[in-house]
């Protein structure tokens, strides 16, 4: 019996780890995502779009997540004097990741 229940018990802690790989997936591919759009909002291009993009990034997993990727966006459209309304950047926050997550399910499916 404790056979079973040992199979089971790793069954769920690889379903909870492959969770957490793809939660970790489809946050930092929002997150470039997300950077990217607001690189090219506020002008930039190229390199300079790929470098915000990794702040991005780096903020989601150096901090507490989502709140901070939106304090970084709100304080840098508007130390860069470009008018997107709180709203507006939620609304793209919840579009990306959604996109990101069908994004990484059918790589996942490859």
């Amino acid at each position: 019996m404790s056979g079973s229940f040992d199979e089971r018990r790793k069954g769920f802690e690889s379903k909870w780890a492959h969770d957490e790989e793809l939660r970790f997936k489809v946050m930092a591919r929002r997150d470039k995502l997300l950077g990217q759009w607001a690189a090219a909002e506020m002008g930039l291009k190229g390199p300079e779009m790929e470098v915000y993009a990794k702040k991005i990034v780096a903020t989601e997993f150096g901090g507490s997540g989502s709140h901070d990727i939106f304090k970084k966006l709100r304080a840098d459209f508007d130390a860069k004097k470009v008018a997107i309304s709180d709203h507006l950047i939620q609304k793209k926050m919840d579009d990306l990741l959604a996109l990101a997550g069908e994004q990484v399910m059918s790589e996942t499916k490859k």
